[in-house]
Order: structure tokens, then C-alpha cells, then sequence
């Protein structure tokens, strides 16, 4: 669809899988791709409102922990990788991928939403 706020560099600066899966007490992975202007923003990844992020890189902190969750960014490459271990049925949901832009005072953070599920583990 047509892009209809503020469109900057790249209306759809970051890519990545709409939806990911993993079992009960696994792993999963997202791996969301960005472009070269936004490699030395900070990374995060969050649950929508976004009010509070889960984990979020820092330029001189590039893997964080928080808990069960990990972000770890790969400038060279322009991804950033989020992991999310010991999966549990409340895991799954919506969140998104995303690099924060604030302080340029853009109203739309470079963000993409994944649709996370969580699949019962084999018994």
C-alpha cells in the first residue's frame, strides 16, 4: 500500500519474516534486515504499543539480555538477530523488530511487525 506518513529514506527501511514459530520450552529466532543508514542506531524489539521495549541495543552495547529474550546486532551484515529462549505459550503474539529513530523527530520508527506462535511441545 501507498505509504502515508512522513516518508524518509526508505518507507520500509527494515525487512524480516512476518511470523516465526518454535515450541514450548525451545528457541526461536528473528532475523530483521536494515539498511546502511540505520546501522548505528539503536536495535529493539517490543511488544506493540511499544510503550516499553524488551530489548534494546546501545552503539557501544551490541547484544543485549533481558531475561529469556536476546538482541544481538550485526552492523557488518545490517541485521540484527532477537531470541527468545525457553518458549512459553505466553510468548507468542504480536511484536515488532525496529530502530529507533526518535531524536531525528521522524513520527514513524523504521519498525516491522512479527506475528510470533508458539507450538505446544511433544509430550
Amino acid at each position: 500500500g501507498a505509504c502515508t506518513r512522513l516518508c524518509f529514506p526508505g518507507c520500509s527501511s527494515i525487512s524480516g519474516p512476518t511470523s516465526v514459530s518454535g515450541p514450548v520450552g525451545g528457541s526461536l529466532s528473528v532475523r530483521c534486515s536494515y539498511e546502511e543508514w540505520l546501522r548505528r542506531y539503536p536495535k529493539y524489539w517490543c511488544k506493540p504499543t511499544c510503550f516499553r521495549k524488551i530489548v534494546e541495543t546501545k552503539e557501544s552495547d551490541r547484544e543485549v539480555r533481558n531475561g529469556r529474550v536476546s538482541i544481538r546486532d550485526h552492523p557488518a551484515n545490517l541485521t540484527f538477530t532477537v531470541t527468545l529462549e525457553d518458549l512459553v505459550e505466553d510468548d507468542a503474539g504480536t511484536y515488532r523488530c525496529g530502530v529507533d529513530t526518535s531524536w531525528l523527530g521522524y513520527t514513524g520508527e523504521p519498525t516491522l511487525t512479527i506475528k510470533v506462535s508458539v507450538t505446544p511441545g511433544e509430550l
